[in-house]
């Protein structure tokens, strides 16, 4: 052996020696887990030894394989289930999107005729529905307020992968190009299940043609307060004769109607054409006026022609076509405005028995100055007398009830440039509402207002502007308030003059009139004074009388108060009673026994309200024709 070899062979049997003996010191080494890895050195003649860390790399390819076996057997699990669910549960269950509808027929129709439509059900579910029915609904006419037409047809039973074929006739309305939805659905129900199933399609079918044409022929264009006449035109096209037609206009919001040739049927917007014969026309002519328009606005008038309602006479039940027509607000050539005590309003309201002051403001918009300008006011109605009315720099024809304004009272009308304006004055006064000859039933003055004059640009031509406005008379109400002792519905007690120290009552009467209108919702409020006491007493006894101890007020509901009350009719009185204690500081003055007292009310045809104000009662009975002249004043 080489001594090398020898050398090495007797270091190991140490080490061996040292490994397996008790007595060796162990020594512990501790390693950090972060310790930078060492290259180790085996002897060579181990070259061929096992790896020392071998067993622990195989546990770990062990544990990796096991994780990985598992998690395939559970998804192989899960996959086998699935699959078995689809297989005998999931081909069983019913999707709406499996089944189709299809529709055969034309997409394009007359209005009125009769559209043939072939429907097909389609099942491509793996089950049967059950208790099918086919539902096909549709609006007969385009007109909003008419019900919708529903077929309903029982199918049955479709079984898995089957087709039904279902046959159905629809008879549609509509103006020309529009476009008709016919709704197409199918209620089902599967197996085990009570449940209504639904599966819809929308057929749309558009209207190539009308029984009837309905046609404007009207202006575009409208100024306000100006007169806007327009036609109506209808014509039958059918090959048979349509019996039982009504025409309906809607007017927009600012037209007044003001006639119409032929007159409507019912209201003024309703015509009944009767039967027409194929080929017949007929025409309508409406004239009105553009009232609280503005410029730039859009008015839109609608006509409606169809077959009238066998229950509702002014009703259509079914379009058979419809129109439009706009207009747009443009401004006045020549503008004419009244005023009324300084107000523009078109329904004015002012008091009996006071004067009435009127303004016409005139304006000229054109580009072109206006020659010979007149302008021109028409009195009329109930409360029109010809005596009250005045006239500055103008001429009151009291035969015809007009006032004229021109060039010979009023220079500056020989030319109005363009954009000037400027303004003439009137005045009047209502009637009495009560005469010899009686009430005068809705109190009114219609005042009718034209303004014109010659263009003198290119083509002359004479413009006019006319404006319209009612002045409505308040009715006159009356209110009288009494203190009484002697006389009255309720007896008094207590001395006279009133005595300090003693109760004294007095009667309070009040008592209403009414000329010409009905006034609604009326109430009298008053209240009393510290030394004042409500006792109770009301006559007559059902008249709405109460009173409120914390705040001392008493209020009388009235209600309604009739035209001619008190004056025609009979009185409206009520009475309570009131007592008073005079004190020392009282002795000789007439104290007040109830307060100011307010009487309003609302004027139902004038619209608007009413007041009536009455003053304190005291003491000083002077409507008691019993009354001593000093039995006013406390004593001692």
């Amino acid at each position: 052996m080489p001594p090398e070899n020898e050398e090495k062979l007797n270091r190991l049997e140490e080490f061996k020696k040292k490994l397996w003996s008790k007595e060796s010191p162990t020594k512990i080494e501790h390693r950090d887990t972060m310790s930078p890895p060492r290259e180790l050195h085996v002897p060579e003649s181990w070259g061929g030894g096992a790896d020392p860390e071998a067993p622990e790399r195989f546990f770990l390819k062990t544990s990796f394989f096991k994780k990985f076996f598992f998690f395939s057997l559970a998804f192989f699990v899960l996959a086998i289930g699935y699959a078995s669910y689809m297989f005998f549960v999931g081909n069983n269950t019913v999707s709406a999107k499996n089944i189709d509808i299809f529709v055969q027929g034309s997409t394009f129709i007359g209005g009125g005729e009769e559209l043939p439509l072939t429907i097909e059900i389609a099942n491509r579910n793996n089950s049967s529905l059950e208790q099918v029915d086919l539902i096909v609904e549709y609006a007969k006419s385009s007109a909003e307020t008419q019900n919708v037409e529903r077929q309903r047809q029982t199918i049955g039973t479709i079984s898995a992968g089957g087709k039904k074929e279902v046959e159905i006739k629809a008879v549609i309305f509509g103006e020309q190009g529009s476009v008709r939805p016919i709704r197409i659905a199918i209620e089902y129900r599967v197996e085990g299940s009570n449940a209504i199933f639904i599966r819809e399609k929308i057929y749309e079918v558009t209207i190539s043609s009308t029984p009837v044409d309905l046609a404007f022929n009207a202006p575009t264009d409208a100024s306000s307060n100006q007169d806007f006449s327009f036609e109506l035109k209808v014509r039958q096209n059918a090959t048979e004769p349509l019996s039982g037609m009504l025409l309906k206009l809607h007017y927009p919001p600012g037209f007044q109607f003001g006639s119409a040739v032929p007159a409507p049927t019912f209201g003024n917007d309703v015509w009944n054409l009767g039967d027409l014969s194929p080929g017949a026309e007929s025409k309508i002519a409406v004239s009105g006026k553009m009232l609280d328009v503005f410029p730039g606005e859009e008015k839109v008038f609608r006509a409606s022609v169809g077959l009238s309602s066998l229950t509702n006479k002014d009703e259509i039940e079914i379009a058979l076509n419809s129109s439009e027509h706009s207009v747009t607000i443009e401004k006045s050539s020549v503008e004419a405005r009244l005023y009324i005590n300084g107000a523009y309003n078109k329904q004015s309201s002012v008091g009996a028995g006071s004067s009435v002051a009127g303004e016409i403001r005139y304006a000229n918009n054109l580009e072109t100055s206006l020659r010979d300008v007149q302008i021109r006011a028409k009195l009329s109605g109930s409360a029109y007398g010809q005596k009250g009315v005045e006239v500055r720099q103008g001429f009151y024809n009291s035969v015809e009830n007009l006032i004229t304004w021109d060039k010979n009272s009023l220079r500056e009308l020989s030319e109005v440039n363009p954009g000037e304006q400027g303004s003439v004055e009137f005045s009047f006064f209502p009637l009495p509402l009560y005469s010899s000859s009686g009430l005068i039933k809705d109190p009114a003055i219609d005042i009718e207002v034209s303004v014109s004059g010659i263009s003198s640009g290119t083509e002359r031509e004479e413009l006019t502007s006319r404006e319209r406005q009612s002045v409505r008379i308040a009715s006159e109400l009356g209110f009288a308030a009494r203190a009484l002792y002697y006389s009255g519905p309720l007896k008094n007690k207590g001395p006279i003059p009133p005595k300090v120290g003693q109760e004294t009552t007095y009667t309070i009467l009040w008592s209403l009139t009414n000329t010409a209108n009905n006034v609604s919702n009326a109430t009298i409020r008053t209240s009393l004074p510290p030394w004042s006491k409500f006792l109770g007493p009301i006559a007559p006894e059902n008249a709405s009388i109460s009173y409120d101890a914390s705040t001392k007020e008493i209020v009388w509901n009235v209600g309604e108060i009739p035209r001619g009350a008190g004056i025609t009719g009979a009185d409206i009185t009520a009475a309570f009673q009131v007592s008073f204690t005079p004190s020392l500081s009282q002795v000789g003055t007439a104290p007040t026994l109830v307060n100011d007292a307010v009487l309003t009310g609302h004027d139902d045809f004038a619209n608007v309200n009413v007041r009536v104000n009455k003053a304190s009662l005291n003491t000083r009975l002077g409507s008691d024709p019993s009354f001593p002249p000093n039995g006013d004043r406390v004593v001692e």
